[in-house]
């Protein structure tokens, strides 16, 4: 039987110019020494050494454990023993696979596309490389990075991390990959599960920020600005003009609004005097030390970048003001936003998303002069269908809250066993399993 079930974002690359596949780095800020692969779709070929054909057809039911072994890798699928290889390669038969990792030591994950393992040079560790889509790693991104209930949401940072994505596309070139899947890069902790987050990245499709040239720009963002954003010269060195500081009212009241940290007197301005080599017996210095404020943000605290300070003392942000606690002796930090607060604030979009604001609106609020440009080889009608049946699934789920799903039979299995069917013109028996009698052929 043909396969039925494909992964939506895998099939992006009929949808998006940019759609090759990438190789990013995963687990790439654990230590991992043991690696367990069960499968929970789809089956994959094994090889080891290149293109040498372990086993073919490996899918559910299957289990194969990687281990370090000096400068190479054990493998064992289920109680079968291979030996010793210097890398192995799982790589996907069909659109619907997905690999379920179980390192030791880590939460598991899921992902589609291929996987490679092979020993760290360097350390006793294994280095776990996801071959995968473009767009599909645009989607598991966007859920990584941003959390929200409206699709805009979505496509917004769909948007800002395709656009990051293909401006940064040689970032770990010397290391063998294009990203890895930490704050150095994007965050990308799972394959994309939520039919919300993958229609706000399919209705993206094909679309960037680029400057007034038609250049992609530079797209950073933070979970809060605090309410105000910064220049990216007073972060960075470069002062880059669609990355000016803006006023911005919406990141009020969120989640990451308002912090405060509380300091002693004494470690406060031994700091400044032992690492900076500011006189702090001197009155005035000592006073701007103690009553520090910034109604708006600032680059440096008597000539020391705030960037520096912010990292010293594990800020979360440089927006912040200085006052004393005469009763404690200690001085306390009263902060507003959360991150480095150059470019897009993503609790101020979720909030200008909320009250109705247009996606490409709120792009060019905090990008300066920047516009959303579309791929002319995007097709927007084969877009909208998937919206339209991604919007219409999503209401059925409303309706169905004591419906028991299995992993098969998940909002994205039901997507494409539509798709499916209505291009093999054949009916399908919803509220049946996905057996083989399960189809009536009308051919």
């Amino acid at each position: 039987m043909k396969r039925l079930l494909a992964i939506a974002l895998l099939l992006m690359m009929t949808l998006a110019a940019h759609a090759d596949k990438v190789k990013v780095r995963i687990f790439s800020n654990n230590t991992i020494k043991t690696l367990n692969i069960s499968f929970d779709l789809g089956a994959y070929n094994l090889y080891a050494d290149g293109d040498n054909l372990i086993e073919d057809m490996v899918g559910e039911g299957r289990s194969v454990l990687v281990r370090r072994e000096g400068n190479l890798l054990h493998l064992n699928v289920n109680e079968t023993d291979y030996g010793t290889f210097s890398s192995i390669r799982l790589e996907a038969t069909d659109t619907a696979c997905i690999l379920c990792l179980n390192p030791e030591g880590c939460k598991q994950r899921t992902y589609e596309g291929d996987l490679e393992v092979s020993p760290l040079k360097g350390g006793g560790n294994l280095q776990l490389i996801n071959n995968v889509e473009f767009e599909t790693y645009i989607a598991g991104v966007v859920q990584s990075e941003i959390y929200g209930k409206k699709s805009d949401i979505f496509r917004i940072q769909a948007i800002i991390s395709r656009t990051w994505a293909l401006r940064n596309m040689g970032k770990h070139r010397a290391d063998g990959y294009n990203f890895c899947d930490h704050v150095h890069c994007q965050a990308y902790l799972n394959r994309c599960i939520r039919p919300d987050i993958m229609m706000g990245a399919i209705q993206s499709s094909g679309e960037t920020l680029v400057d007034q040239y038609g250049a992609l720009i530079e797209t950073p963002f933070h979970s809060n600005s605090g309410g105000e954003t910064a220049n990216s010269e007073d972060v960075w060195r470069s002062a880059l003009p669609y990355l000016r500081s803006v006023e911005d009212t919406f990141s009020f009241h969120m989640k990451q609004s308002d912090w405060t940290k509380t300091i002693s007197i004494d470690r406060w301005l031994s700091y400044f005097s032992k690492t900076h080599k500011l006189n702090t017996s001197d009155d005035a210095v000592r006073d701007t030390l103690l009553h520090f404020s910034q109604e708006h943000r600032r680059a440096r605290l008597l000539g020391i970048p705030l960037t520096r300070i912010r990292v010293d003392w594990q800020l979360k942000s440089t927006f912040f003001s200085v006052s004393v606690d005469s009763a404690s002796r200690n001085v306390v930090l009263h902060g507003h936003g959360y991150g480095h607060g150059v470019g897009l604030s993503q609790e101020g979009t979720i909030r200008m998303v909320e009250l109705g604001i247009a996606y490409d609106s709120i792009l060019r609020h905090y990008y300066t002069g920047a516009f959303v440009h579309q791929d002319p080889q995007a097709n927007r009608n084969y877009v909208e269908q998937y919206v339209d049946q991604i919007a219409r699934i999503i209401e059925e789920d409303k309706n169905r809250q004591t419906q028991v799903r299995s992993k098969k039979d998940d909002w994205l299995g039901r997507l494409f066993r539509l798709r499916d069917r209505e291009e093999r013109e054949e009916v399908y028996i919803e509220d049946q399993q996905d057996n083989e009698k399960d189809w009536e052929y009308e051919w």
